[in-house]
C-alpha cells in the first residue's frame, strides 16, 4: 500500500531503548517501581527488559526523566532506615 503523505514513516517514530539499557537505567529500583513510574505493569516491565517487548519511545522519555529521583529517594530511604 501506497504511504499517504499525512502518515508518519517508521523513522521518525522515535529512539527504542535496548533491553540492556532499560535494565541498567533501572538501577536500584524494583521491575514493579519502576513500571509504576511510567504506569504500566511489572509484567509488561518484565517484557521490556527480557527483549519480548518494545517500549514506546515517550515511556523511555517519561522513565529517563523520572528515574533518577526515585532512585535517590530510594537510597535516601534505605539510608534513614540504617541510622534508625
Amino acid at each position: 500500500m501506497t504511504n499517504h503523505p499525512n502518515r508518519r514513516g517508521r523513522g521518525d517514530s522515535g529512539y527504542v531503548p535496548k533491553p540492556s539499557e532499560i535494565l541498567a537505567k533501572r538501577d536500584k529500583l524494583t521491575q514493579g517501581e519502576a513500571a509504576s513510574l511510567i504506569f504500566t505493569t511489572e509484567r509488561i516491565w518484565r517484557s521490556y527488559e527480557g527483549g519480548n517487548s518494545r517500549m514506546h519511545p515517550a515511556s523511555w522519555e517519561l522513565f529517563c526523566f523520572k528515574a533518577p529521583e526515585a532512585n535517590r529517594l530510594k537510597l535516601e530511604a534505605k539510608a534513614n532506615d540504617f541510622q534508625k
